[in-house]
């Protein structure tokens, strides 16, 4: 009689918790979080438990931009089923606050 091996499914994190994951993520310059400031893109998972995060920046030359993609790397990982993480930086759309944050965000920066 041959063993059989119980096949192990690993849950892979809904969409919603990765973005909750992202939401953690705090520009250290504003104190905002990243997504309210309209600056995560898309985050995606496929059936590995590979995520794909497309992000901009205030700016090109923004000095914490290797911060936040490390920070967003750390976040994204700790969630469980999560098997890697590939932080993509997009310039297009560019980011515009107006248009991209949200509306408590654009009250605390004075954007009417």
């Amino acid at each position: 009689m041959a063993d059989a091996e119980a096949e192990t499914t690993v849950e892979r994190p809904t969409t919603e918790q990765l973005w909750a994951a992202l939401t953690l993520v705090q520009d250290p310059e504003l104190h905002m979080s990243i997504v309210e400031l309209g600056l995560v893109y898309d985050v995606t998972i496929d059936d590995a438990g590979e995520v794909a995060v497309d992000m901009t920046l205030t700016s090109p030359a923004c000095p914490v931009g290797p911060l936040l993609q490390g920070m967003i790397y750390h976040n994204v990982s700790e969630v469980e089923g999560v098997d890697g993480v590939e932080v993509n930086l997009v310039w297009s759309p560019p980011w515009d606050p107006r248009e991209m944050a949200s509306e408590e965000v654009k009250m605390a920066l004075g954007i009417w």
